[in-house]
């Protein structure tokens, strides 16, 4: 990780810890809930999604106290994902980023209305941001939904689910990652461009370097699920083979996943050079999201 990239994380990462911790004890809601919430938004986390949201506004020179909240929002919903993914009805999962998963600690049910909680909650923060227009709000609202939802992650979720035991092709693949994966991601990339107010232009590359960023991070993800370990990953490892998944090193062997990967860097990197931003903090995420060991 450069050092360009170590300080930026350095310094905001603290920031989006404080910002999920208090927009979480200032509600009105039961202890229990609180806690179990709580207990997923802080048992720690890359907060890949959140910090590329301030990434692109740095790049961008733009500044909005309400961005860090935005930020926070997106690893709300990124949460609530992973609470239900673990739950015995989906992946059946013990072990989150290290820890007992939430419901292994609180139940079933109250991990559900954990989740449930979560997701709904983001919504109305960003509804009532003070620092941001109405017509951005709108906007932000807008996309959000639809790349956490049944067009976007939740859509991706059900037909993973439907490829177990199933051999798939690459692009059907490619649209369970896109949308299961690359949807909430590339929304926290284009969330702080829709901040910045960008033009076109720039919108339209950050858009491609999302998408390819987006299916580079799950390849990357499918790559340590076989050459990793739990301790390293912080999950069980070795999962997506267990309960018979596509992946892309069963589909392309484990070299041919590796040059996808590559392909995917490299068509990010390029959608960056095309607005002469291929020397910052976007680059150095897409390194690290590339060459990460968990």
């Amino acid at each position: 990780m450069s050092d360009q990239l170590t300080s930026f994380i350095e310094t905001n990462q603290p920031l989006i810890e404080k910002t999920l911790h208090s927009l979480i004890t200032d509600i009105k809601a039961p202890q229990p809930l609180k806690d179990a919430m709580l207990y997923s938004l802080q048992a720690g986390g890359k907060r890949i999604r959140p910090l590329y949201t301030l990434a692109v506004l740095k790049e961008l020179d733009i500044q909005n106290e309400d961005a860090i909240i935005v930020a926070s929002t997106i690893e709300m919903i990124h949460t609530y994902s992973l609470i239900h993914d673990d739950l015995p009805a989906m992946d059946n999962d013990d072990l989150r980023r290290g820890k007992p998963t939430n419901h292994i600690v609180f139940g079933e049910a109250l991990a559900i209305l954990a989740g449930d909680a979560l997701v709904t909650i983001a919504f109305g923060i960003i509804a009532r941001l003070p620092n941001i227009s109405p017509e951005l709000k709108v906007d932000l609202i807008d996309k959000l939904s639809f790349s956490a939802g049944s067009e976007g992650m939740v859509g991706g979720q059900v037909l993973d689910m439907l490829g177990e035991g199933q051999t798939l092709t690459l692009e059907q693949l490619e649209e369970i990652h896109v949308n299961k994966t690359g949807a909430l991601l590339s929304y926290s990339i284009l969330a702080g461009a829709i901040i910045a107010n960008v033009s076109s232009e720039i919108m339209s590359a950050l858009e491609k370097y999302a998408f390819h960023i987006g299916l580079a991070f799950q390849i990357q993800d499918d790559i340590l699920d076989v050459e990793g370990t739990s301790e390293q990953l912080g999950k069980t490892a070795g999962k997506d083979l267990i309960s018979e998944k596509n992946t892309y090193p069963s589909i392309l062997t484990m070299e041919g996943a590796k040059k996808e990967l590559q392909n995917q860097y490299n068509q990010a990197f390029q959608a960056l050079e095309n607005i002469q931003m291929q020397d910052g903090l976007l680059v150095e995420f897409a390194n690290y999201i590339t060459k990460r060991s968990k």
